[in-house]
């Protein structure tokens, strides 16, 4: 089985995901140790595949927010909030729930048809 970690730099930013065999990390820490002794780098936190702990996967350009123990994406556009209890970016008007595609429009602040 393998873990996931993910390697921080400047303001917590992700940076890169390693994975680590059971055998080198049976717990968070033995992960964290065994990554700073291979690789002689300190900054370093787990990941979950499956979003069950710090409310999703870490991927490269994501923040880790320590006081939330979250990683959260880098906000997709201006007018969009961070959800506090998902720690997921909303937009100020929900996308329609009808089936058709629609990507968002920052200028009008608005989902507009594909």
């Amino acid at each position: 089985m393998t873990k996931y970690f993910a390697k921080l730099g400047l303001n917590n930013k992700v940076i890169k995901i390693h994975l680590v065999h059971d055998n080198c990390a049976l717990t968070e820490e033995a992960g964290i140790e065994y990554l700073n002794k291979s690789h002689n780098y300190p900054f370093w936190v787990q990941t979950f595949k499956d979003n069950s702990q710090r409310k999703k996967y870490a991927r490269k350009r994501d923040t880790y927010d320590e006081d939330r123990d979250a990683f959260i994406s880098p906000q997709p556009y201006k007018s969009w909030t961070l959800n506090e209890d998902t720690c997921r970016w909303e937009a100020p008007v929900a996308r329609p729930d009808d089936g058709t595609p629609y990507k968002w429009n920052e200028e009008t602040t608005s989902w507009v048809l594909v």
